[in-house]
C-alpha cells in the first residue's frame, strides 16, 4: 500500500462511518464462524479474486488466536498443479452446508452460476454474508451485506482492509497499552506496504 491509501485509510479512520460499519460487518463474520466452527468459504467473481482479503484474514487468525477465521479461498478456475489452498474449486460452495459461513467479495455483480450457488448454499443452512457493490439480488441473498458504493469515497480493497483487521479486534489481550482499533491499523497500513505473503 502506497502513502496516499495509507492516508486515506487513516482519513477513514478518523472521518467517516466506514470503522464502524466495517467493525459491524467484521462482528457479524466472526459471530457466524467462532461458535460454530464450520469454517469460512471466501469467494470473489470471475473477474475478482480476493486473494488478498484471505491473505489478511489468515494473518488475523493467526494474532487473534481464531483459526476459524482461516479462511478457504474458493475459485473460478483452478489451475492444475497447485498448491492444495489455492486448488478449491466451486464445488466446494456446493457442497457449504449449516454451521459453514461464505463470505462473497463482488465489485459487480457476480455471474448466475455463483448466485444460484450462493443461493444453494444458503438454503442448506450456510450463513452468506456479502461485501462489494451495490445489487439487490446479492443482498437478498445475504444475511449481512456491506455495501461500498461509487459514491462512498472509498474503495473495495480499503474496507477489505479495515474488515480484516477488525476480524481479529480486541481477542487478544491488552498487551503494552492495548491492541487498540487505530494502533492495528496503523500497524496493517505499514505491514501493507510489502508484498503479499508468499502463501498467496
Amino acid at each position: 500500500m502506497d502513502a496516499v491509501r495509507a492516508a486515506l485509510l487513516r482519513e477513514v479512520l478518523a472521518g467517516t462511518e466506514w470503522p464502524r460499519a466495517a467493525r459491524r460487518f467484521a462482528g457479524v463474520l466472526r459471530s457466524s464462524v467462532v461458535p460454530n466452527g464450520g469454517g469460512l468459504l471466501l469467494v470473489g467473481t470471475e473477474e475478482y479474486e480476493p486473494w488478498h482479503l484471505a491473505a489478511h484474514l489468515v494473518d488475523e487468525a493467526a494474532w487473534a488466536g481464531l483459526p476459524e477465521l482461516t479462511p478457504t479461498l474458493v475459485r473460478h478456475r483452478v489451475p492444475s498443479g497447485g498448491p492444495a489452498h489455492l486448488s478449491v474449486g466451486l464445488g466446494r460452495i456446493e457442497a457449504a452446508r449449516r454451521g459453514e459461513t461464505l463470505l462473497m467479495v463482488a465489485p459487480e455483480r457476480p455471474g448466475r452460476g455463483l448466485l444460484e450457488r450462493v443461493h444453494d448454499a444458503r438454503r442448506a443452512g450456510a450463513t452468506v454474508l456479502a461485501l462489494g457493490g451495490e445489487d439487490s439480488e446479492v443482498s437478498g441473498l445475504a444475511h449481512e451485506t456491506l455495501t461500498v458504493g461509487a459514491a462512498d469515497g472509498v474503495d473495495l480493497d480499503t474496507v477489505q482492509h479495515l474488515v480484516s483487521a477488525a476480524a481479529g479486534e480486541n481477542v487478544l489481550p491488552a498487551r503494552g497499552g492495548g491492541r487498540g482499533f487505530r494502533d492495528r491499523i496503523a500497524r496493517l497500513a505499514e505491514r501493507l506496504a510489502t508484498p503479499p505473503p508468499e502463501r498467496w
